[in-house]
């Protein structure tokens, strides 16, 4: 008896796309296995946020296939819209309410039975609960970004796409919202993200593609894309901290400690 091979949760192919003479997708083609973290990795322009706009049936391509969750994103948009969710560069949260408010004014649309509960646990597991009752106004940009995410798992949709969460996040915000993407696919959500950042892709994704030119010019787990280059060599230096690093070191990584002593440079001559 032979095993069945899952169908992906998100199958594209020959994606093209065109505005005016601009030819954005070239003929994009991939594949992202259920319950994993996919990095679609690529510079500013490169097409990133198209490709995640067709396939949220938000944008129609010119030629190719797409379906998400089996569904496909041109004949059945729908049952897409219902699949998904989607996190965009900057964070859809309301100001004026609160984050209990935000997340219980979503689960309403979504018609859920018990929103308050559906609420509380969001705000629980993604640290939120202390800043529950305050206004998202008051939020910093790593808590805004950390409600978004939230709000977007609300229904547990099998899919998510996450377009480019961390722009503009500072060190600690970012591992924050790394932290959360990895709790999403410990609970088997697929996660298609898009990211420029090297280091993103590398610490969250199952498998990278690399975006370029409008195509895909390059996919495979980690270990597959390092096999591309030659064989390194062995040189024993001394590894000094990063800038990372020493913020991390001085800051601490609980947003909310207590300030450290004010260090100076005059202090550690």
């Amino acid at each position: 008896m032979t095993a069945t091979v899952a169908a992906p949760a998100i199958r594209v192919q020959g994606l093209v796309k065109s505005y005016g003479d601009l030819r954005v997708l070239r003929g994009v083609d991939f594949d992202v296995a259920r319950g994993s973290v996919f990095a679609l990795l690529g510079s500013n322009g490169a097409g990133k946020t198209t490709v995640v706009r067709i396939l949220s049936t938000l944008l129609r391509s010119d030629a190719g296939t797409a379906t998400v969750d089996g569904f496909d994103v041109a004949a059945r948009p729908g049952e897409v819209r219902e699949s998904i969710s989607l996190t965009g560069q900057f964070a859809a949260v309301d100001e004026i309410l609160t984050g209990r408010e935000n997340l219980v004014l979503v689960a309403r649309l979504r018609h859920l039975p018990d929103p308050g509960v559906v609420a509380d646990d969001l705000l629980e597991r993604f640290r939120l609960t202390d800043a529950a009752e305050r206004r998202v106004a008051t939020y910093s940009g790593g808590m805004r970004r950390r409600l978004d995410i939230a709000m977007s798992l609300i229904g547990d949709p099998p899919v998510i796409f996450l377009d480019e969460p961390t722009t503009g996040l500072d060190p600690q915000a970012r591992l924050d919202v790394w932290a959360g993407i990895r709790a999403l696919a410990e609970r088997g959500t697929t996660v298609l993200l898009t990211t420029q950042y090297l280091d993103e892709a590398e610490q969250l994704a199952d498998r990278i593609a690399i975006l370029h030119g409008g195509r895909i010019i390059a996919d495979g787990t980690l270990a597959e894309l390092k096999r591309l280059l030659p064989p390194a060599t062995v040189e024993y230096v001394e590894k000094q901290p990063s800038l990372e690093d020493v913020f991390l070191a001085i800051v601490g990584t609980d947003p909310d400690s207590e300030p450290a002593d004010v260090i100076t440079l005059e202090e550690q001559r």
